[in-house]
């Protein structure tokens, strides 16, 4: 089956979805699933391994929410202020990552994370430890869409999602991504045949942000509260592994580990302390036994099926 007929089939079902299932789940189904493929542009096809990414996303939520309650900006303005400075952070904080690799990037990412935390905490207009609280479900587009309804609001995710999606997928089969996939193979190779290795990077790095922060100006929306969980550490780390179950350089994979995890999230959380437990040993009969992801596992199979097939 080809990457644009899996496509069609994922949207027929997330049209249908919200009439099955609870839409506000959906909704923060989707804004992670954003997300998760801003980090893997990142991370899968740049092969840049960042452990602050929530810094992108909370900070977002922050700007976006500030913006709706006390601003009175529309909300689809206000969310693309939340982007914005998010990718203003990317700017800042690529600028200095990429000047090292490996561990020191991601060091380096973590680093700048625990500031953003702190500054979150201590900041006035994010309401501290309380977060920010009724952030108002304003009408979009002039009072077109009343947004207050979850139904109208889920369409909206849904459509700002697929931007976000196809703005990543048109990036990765790009030139520019092409050069990307480069780098990450081979970077000597890559800068001697003339390509700014830390200039396409640090472009991949502001595109990843503004993305994430996309994803978490959403959150904000959907969710209408903006919290100190959205910018930790822990943030970080369950968007990597969102990326890893679903698969790092897939352009599902993501979109499926994010999904699987919300899920589990969500309905485990009536066992209590035993959540945890259960998340471990479903993540490592994950990690055991699809070992590039969920979706790249598959897509190997399927590869390697369908060559035996023509033979």
């Amino acid at each position: 089956m080809s990457t644009r007929n899996v496509g069609f089939l994922l949207l027929a079902v997330a049209l249908v979805a919200p009439w099955v299932a609870y839409p506000v789940f959906l909704m923060t189904a989707l804004c992670f699933a954003l997300f998760a493929c801003a980090f893997n542009l990142l991370i899968g096809y740049a092969g840049l391994m960042s452990f602050g990414h929530a810094m992108f996303f909370g900070l977002a939520g922050y700007v976006c929410g500030h913006a709706i309650k006390v601003w009175h900006w529309p909300p689809e303005l206000a969310m693309l202020g939340g982007a914005l400075a998010a990718g203003a952070l990317g700017v800042v904080t690529g600028a200095l990552a990429i000047r090292r690799q490996g561990i020191y990037f991601a060091m380096i990412t973590l680093a700048f994370s625990q500031m953003v935390y702190f500054f979150c905490l201590q900041a006035p207009f994010t309401g501290g430890e309380d977060g920010l609280q009724g952030i108002p479900r304003s009408p979009m587009l002039g009072g077109l869409l009343p947004v207050h309804n979850d139904m109208v609001l889920y369409y909206v995710v849904l459509a700002i999602f697929l931007f976000g999606f196809g703005a990543i997928y048109r990036i990765i089969h790009s030139p520019f991504g092409q050069v990307l996939k480069a780098i990450r193979e081979n970077e000597q190779r890559a800068v001697s045949l003339g390509y700014n290795a830390d200039r396409y990077k640090l472009v991949a790095f502001i595109l990843s942000a503004t993305l994430a922060g996309l994803a978490g100006s959403l959150k904000a929306v959907v969710m209408q509260f903006a919290t100190l969980t959205d910018v930790t550490a822990a943030m970080s780390g369950e968007v990597v592994l969102m990326a890893l179950v679903g698969g790092i350089g897939t352009i599902f994979g993501p979109v499926v580990g994010a999904v699987i995890i919300i899920t589990m999230q969500n309905y485990l959380a009536a066992t209590g302390e035993w959540v945890l437990v259960i998340q471990g040993v479903i993540f490592v009969a994950i990690v055991l036994a699809f070992r590039k992801g969920i979706v790249g596992e598959i897509a190997d199979r399927w590869r390697a099926y369908s060559a035996g097939s023509r033979k």
